[in-house]
C-alpha cells in the first residue's frame, strides 16, 4: 500500500480541500478520507460509499503525477498518518 494526501486549491463551498489516500500496489484506490471548509469528514472504502464520497474509478495517478497540476499540492505521508485520519473520521472527531 501507498499512502498520501492532497490538498486541492479552489473556491468551491462545497467541494473537499483535502483528501487522504490509500493506494494498493495495483493502483487502485482501497480508502480515502476527504475534508471539507466547514469542518466536515467523509470517508469512504470498499465496503461503504455514499453520495458524498466513493472511492476512484479508475487507477490512481501517481503523487507526482498529481502534485505536477497547478491546483494541487500532494505529498507522501505514513501509514500511521493515514490511519489517524481514518480513525478520526471514522469516529467523527
Amino acid at each position: 500500500m501507498r499512502y498520501f494526501k492532497v490538498a486541492w486549491h479552489h473556491d468551491f463551498d462545497d467541494e473537499p480541500i483535502l483528501y487522504f489516500h490509500e493506494v494498493g500496489d495495483d493502483n487502485w484506490e482501497a480508502r480515502r478520507v476527504q475534508f471539507y471548509r466547514d469542518g466536515r469528514r467523509e470517508w469512504a472504502d470498499e465496503n461503504r460509499e455514499s453520495p458524498a464520497i466513493g472511492l476512484a474509478e479508475i487507477e490512481i495517478a501517481s503523487v507526482d503525477e498529481i502534485g505536477s497540476q497547478p491546483e494541487f499540492d500532494a505529498e507522501k505521508i505514513s501509514a500511521e498518518e493515514f490511519e489517524s485520519q481514518w480513525s478520526a473520521a471514522r469516529n467523527g472527531k
